[in-house]
C-alpha cells in the first residue's frame, strides 16, 4: 500500500515544491491538491463535513499551478488533484492543463475528479446542480478523447464539439488515471462506469469503515464486467491508527492519503516524521 498527502495550498501554508521534497524524502508515493475556486459567500450548501467551513477553502491555491511546482521539485513523487472539479471546469482547457503537467512531470500525474457539493459554487460557473453528474462523465469522456485521438470530436447531451486539433497528448498512455472522488454506492458506480480508480474519504459520516463495502465494489465491479484490479481503491483522510492502516492495507486498498493542515513547516515537519515512523511499521 503506498501513502500520500492531501493539504489546501494557500499562501500562508507550505509550499508545494518544499513538501514535495519532504514528502519525497520520508518515502511518500505522492501529493494531493484539492480543488475550490472560491467560496461564495452566502453558504447555503452545508459543509458536508459538518460544522463551519474551514478557512482553507476559501483560499485553495489551484491545484495545477501548485501540482506543477511539486513536480519540478521531485524525481519521483506523483501528483495528483484531490480532487479536480470537473464539473466547473472547461472540458478543452483542462485537458490541455492535465496534457501538459503529465510532460511536465515526466508521467507523474494523477488525475482525481469529483462533481463537488457546493451548489453555489457551482452555480457561478453556470453549472447546474442537478445535472453536475452527468456534465463530470461527458466532460471526463471528451477529454479522454482530446487525449487520445488525432482529430477529437464529441457530441453529447450537455458537452458538444467539432472535430479539432490539440496537444500536447499526455506522457502516459492512454492517459493519466482518472481517479473518481465520492463516497459509497454512487461516487464508486461512476469509478466503474468510467474510471480508473476510486476515492472514497475515511472521514465522512456515511460509513465508519470504508473498506466495509470493498467486498461489494469488487462484486460491482464483475457484474459490470470489469476487472477490480483496474480500478484500485485510494482511500482519503485517512487516521493515524496503525491497526486501522494494516486494515486498509490487508484489504486490498491501494494508496493511504493523509490529510495535512495548511500551516507552515514548522507544524507541517513533525508529522511528516511521525508519519514516516508510521509507514515503517505498516510496511
Amino acid at each position: 500500500m503506498d501513502f500520500g498527502a492531501a493539504m489546501f495550498f494557500a499562501d500562508y501554508s507550505m509550499g508545494p515544491a518544499e513538501l514535495g521534497r519532504a514528502l519525497e524524502q520520508r518515502g511518500f508515493e505522492s501529493v494531493w491538491a484539492p480543488e475550490h475556486s472560491h467560496i461564495p459567500s452566502s453558504r447555503v450548501t452545508p459543509f458536508p463535513q459538518g460544522g463551519e467551513l474551514p478557512k482553507k477553502y476559501y483560499d485553495a491555491m489551484d491545484p495545477f499551478v501548485a501540482l506543477t511546482a511539486a513536480a519540478t521539485a521531485t524525481a519521483r513523487l506523483k501528483v495528483g488533484t484531490g480532487v479536480c472539479l470537473v464539473a466547473q471546469r472547461d472540458p478543452i482547457q483542462t485537458a490541455k492543463l492535465v496534457a501538459s503537467l503529465d510532460q511536465v512531470s515526466g508521467g507523474r500525474f494523477l488525475f482525481g475528479v469529483g462533481a463537488g457539493w457546493n451548489a453555489e459554487e457551482m452555480a457561478d460557473h453556470g453549472t447546474a446542480f442537478k445535472t453536475r453528474f452527468k456534465l463530470m462523465r461527458e466532460r471526463v469522456a471528451a477529454m479522454t478523447a482530446i487525449w487520445t485521438e488525432d482529430e477529437p470530436e464529441c457530441h453529447g447531451d450537455l458537452v458538444d464539439f467539432p472535430k479539432m486539433r490539440a496537444g500536447p497528448k499526455p506522457a502516459q498512455k492512454p492517459h493519466p488515471p482518472v481517479i473518481v472522488g465520492g463516497a459509497f454506492p454512487h461516487a464508486a458506480r461512476r469509478a466503474i462506469r468510467y474510471g480508473d480508480g476510486w476515492v472514497p474519504h475515511a472521514g465522512r459520516p456515511q460509513y465508519a469503515d470504508v473498506t466495509d463495502f470493498l467486498p461489494q465494489f469488487r462484486q460491482m465491479a464483475v457484474g459490470a464486467g470489469r476487472d477490480p484490479a483496474e480500478i484500485p481503491v485510494t482511500v482519503f483522510g485517512v487516521p493515524d491508527d496503525l491497526d486501522r492502516l494494516k486494515r486498509y492495507r490487508e484489504r486490498g486498498v491501494a494508496r493511504a492519503v493523509v490529510s495535512l493542515p495548511s500551516a507552515g513547516a514548522d507544524e507541517v515537519l513533525p508529522i511528516l516524521d511521525r508519519w514516516a515512523e508510521l509507514i515503517q511499521r505498516v510496511e
